[in-house]
């Protein structure tokens, strides 16, 4: 991770799943002129498979369509075949691939 958290905290809109005073994993969307750009989620390792992942993905989703977008943008590098996967499944359909910032990332994007 290379974001300066703080620019993303001041420029995008960041969303936490939390349990108490634990932090389980983030969201950050970035508004565009037509759509989202879901420009990260995370979970802690620790927390991972318990569903806190869809539902940061859903909630991209409501926030999206509360916002009147009417898509939802992300990316992913090449190599993060699982995830390629995983946004298939759920609606994303890839629509580029290009290298960026010096990394192989393929762009998807998922109708509202």
């Amino acid at each position: 991770m290379v974001a300066d958290y703080d620019d993303v905290i001041a420029t995008a809109q960041v969303w936490v799943a939390t349990r108490g005073d634990v932090l389980l994993g983030f969201l950050v969307l970035k508004a565009g002129d037509d759509a989202f750009l879901l420009d990260n989620i995370a979970v802690d390792p620790e927390y991972r498979g318990l569903g806190i992942g869809k539902t940061l993905m859903q909630w991209a989703e409501t926030e999206a369509r509360r916002q009147t977008y009417r898509a939802i943008h992300l990316y992913t590098h090449e190599k993060m075949k699982e995830n390629q996967a995983l946004y298939a499944r759920i609606g994303y359909r890839e629509y580029d691939r290009r290298t960026e910032h010096g990394f192989d990332r393929v762009f998807m994007c998922k109708r509202l």
